[in-house]
């Protein structure tokens, strides 16, 4: 810690900005790979209800405060010797801190496009065309099934009519509801 000490104010204040950031910055890496990580790293003693916003990433939190000083402590130190105009130099650190918050939002938005809700519901099929794969009895006395594309997947449901006629297999039929049960009605086209 000798080069601290000896080092002048400017370079010292990027130290002690830097060191802190850093140390602070692996504890959370490794609480968040070994599965202990809190939201923002902080409890906080006020409700922090913020289900009103509509983003799904914050500006100001802890977690970003660390990035921003993780960038603006390496670049300055990084660059100190090679832009000797100190506000320049504070500049481009900032722009490079801000940038390093940029880019965790644009990991996080990338992660978070992943995720997808691949639960099936019934409620979409309404509307769309289907194929008849076993007959389907008339006036709902029993289920027959259809083949329809729903969610990017063929699926295999069954299915019931109200119509007074039978559906035969290989008929197509229109989706126009859906079952207690949890059967298509269909009707034929």
């Amino acid at each position: 810690m000798d080069f601290i000490e000896n080092a002048e104010p400017f370079v010292k204040g990027l130290w002690y900005i830097t060191l802190p950031a850093t140390l602070i910055f692996l504890i959370q890496t490794i609480m968040t790979f070994v599965g202990s990580d809190a939201s923002d790293g902080l409890d906080a003693d006020f409700d922090g209800d913020l289900s009103h916003m509509s983003g799904p990433l914050q500006l100001f939190t802890f977690r970003n405060l660390i990035h921003f000083l993780l960038g603006f402590g390496w670049t300055g130190l990084g660059f100190y010797e090679l832009i000797p105009n100190k506000p320049l130099l504070v500049l481009v650190s900032c722009g490079v801190g801000v940038g390093l918050v940029m880019l965790f939002f644009f990991i996080i938005k990338q992660i978070r496009r992943l995720n997808q809700d691949n639960t099936m519901r019934l409620d979409n099929a309404i509307g769309k065309t289907a194929q008849v794969y076993l007959t389907i009895p008339a006036q709902q006395k029993s289920h027959g099934k259809v083949h329809i594309s729903l969610q990017n997947t063929l699926r295999e449901l069954d299915a019931v009519t109200s119509q007074d006629f039978p559906i035969p297999t290989g008929a197509s039929v229109k989706i126009v509801g859906t079952t207690a049960a949890g059967a298509l009605l269909v009707e034929k086209i």
